[in-house]
């Protein structure tokens, strides 16, 4: 099978510029359902692999506009399975603070509902602010939520294969409407976690829905080379990005799995010109309407310390790790040390994507430098962050992914009807089931 760019999407409805959302002709709102519907249909049409949300369970005025009002995403999810065909639909959802036996049963149902598109982006919390939501103050350490998190992933990944996929009979003759025979009782006892089951929906149609994990800090990556299918992570240069792919396929063929377990796939945020002057400008343009407030909070929130005390013209502080988003942190400061940049440089160059890659330039050269990053092994593919809705999604999907295709880099057309076809991700057997085939072999 020839190898393929994969393409996928956070949907940040007030844009991923901290300022894309004040554009004359932005159009804008994490709540507006009919706005949302019109950018994953078009993402749809242009044959991305996949859309997911990001998501947090608190919310304040230091929150990037695209995150500050949202709707819930699994919720959301639902609504997009009757309006969508074929693209991925992959919600995010808290570790730490939901129960594995409600998250298995949702998404089970999102992978119903979808005919097999579903997916789980799963996170542990970067926020402390979010522990008196729950009544759970304070915040759990760094390690603890990953511990917890492998344990709430087993969990459901169980309660997901309590049925067996043939046990759902429904024979009018007998009267029989599922094998008793083929339900497994999880009983789990963790440290952290337990849960009975059976799961009261069948297996979903992918076997599992779609795992996602974006942590990129030492525990972060070995969490995601025992369990993930997808990672989503920042790089800034191209030889890191190489190291950090080499590193997480190491971890994970330490983990007993294969070293192409894993589709890796990096933010980049593009602003694309008909000349790389006018793409600039469009910069300048956006830059204007930075709220520097609103910005030094982005980076605060990325870098993991409130860096409001520092002077803004000062040197990037070495900071310790926070126990946040640490892969976000670890980038940024690496990126202004490497251009010797001051705070309020920082701040502005995280503006402009939420601390992800920004490229810029003609749609070829947009397309240039996605396929160099995919041909040195950086990734095996990217996720696209507009600035701001609908005009730069609909030029990137009218201008860039047109010249991947021609490239014979991306699809054309899609060739299988779920998120692990779209992926090239086998379907995991029944544990029950493959022992018994292999008992009888």
């Amino acid at each position: 099978m020839t190898r393929m760019m994969h393409l996928g999407t956070i949907v940040g409805a007030a844009g991923h510029h901290v300022a894309g959302w004040r554009m004359p002709d932005a159009e804008f709102g994490s709540q507006n359902l009919e706005l949302i519907t019109r950018i994953v249909k078009t993402w749809e049409d242009a044959k991305f692999d996949l859309i997911f949300f990001a998501d947090a369970v608190n919310t304040g005025l230091d929150a990037h506009p695209t995150h500050m009002l949202r709707l819930e995403p699994l919720t959301l999810l639902g609504a997009l399975c009757m309006t969508t065909s074929k693209i991925g639909l992959v919600a995010t959802v808290s570790t730490t603070y939901s129960q594995p036996y409600n998250v298995a049963r949702m998404l089970a149902s999102i992978d119903h509902m979808s005919k097999g598109r579903g997916g789980w982006n799963v996170v542990t919390g970067s926020s402390p602010d979010a522990a008196a939501n729950f009544g759970t103050d304070p915040h759990p350490e760094h390690a603890s939520r990953y511990a917890r998190a492998a344990e709430h992933v087993e969990i459901c990944k169980g309660l997901w294969d309590t049925w067996e996929d043939d046990a759902y009979i429904a024979d009018k003759a007998t009267g029989r409407y599922v094998d008793g025979d083929k339900m497994h009782v999880l009983n789990y006892r963790g440290a952290h976690l337990s849960s009975s089951g059976p799961l009261n929906i069948t297996r979903p149609p992918q076997g599992y829905p779609v795992i996602m994990q974006a942590g990129a800090s030492p525990t972060g990556k070995t969490f995601a080379a025992a369990s993930a299918e997808v990672v989503f992570a920042t790089q800034q240069l191209v030889d890191d990005a190489v190291a950090f792919a080499e590193d997480l396929k190491d971890r994970t063929e330490a983990a007993g799995r294969p070293r192409d377990a894993i589709r890796l796939m990096l933010g980049v945020s593009p602003v694309i010109g008909r000349t790389r002057e006018e793409a600039q400008e469009k910069l300048a343009e956006l830059a204007a309407l930075v709220d520097p407030v609103a910005a030094l909070r982005v980076l605060s929130d990325r870098i993991g310390t409130d860096l409001s005390a520092y002077d803004l013209d000062g040197p990037v502080p070495d900071l310790p790790p926070s126990g946040m988003m640490q892969g976000h942190a670890v980038v940024l400061q690496a990126v202004a040390k490497k251009h010797n940049m001051t705070i309020r440089q920082l701040r502005d160059y995280a503006a402009v994507s939420s601390g992800h890659r920004l490229v810029f330039g003609t749609a070829e050269d947009i397309a240039d430098d996605l396929e160099a990053w995919w041909r040195a092994g950086a990734c095996d593919g990217f996720i696209i962050l507009p600035p701001y809705y609908m005009r730069p999604q609909e030029e990137f999907c009218e201008q860039v992914v047109p010249i991947l295709q021609e490239r014979g880099l991306f699809r054309t057309e899609y060739e299988g009807s779920t998120l692990r076809e779209h992926l090239g991700l086998e379907r995991p057997a029944h544990p029950a089931a493959q022992a018994r085939s292999e008992a009888m072999a």
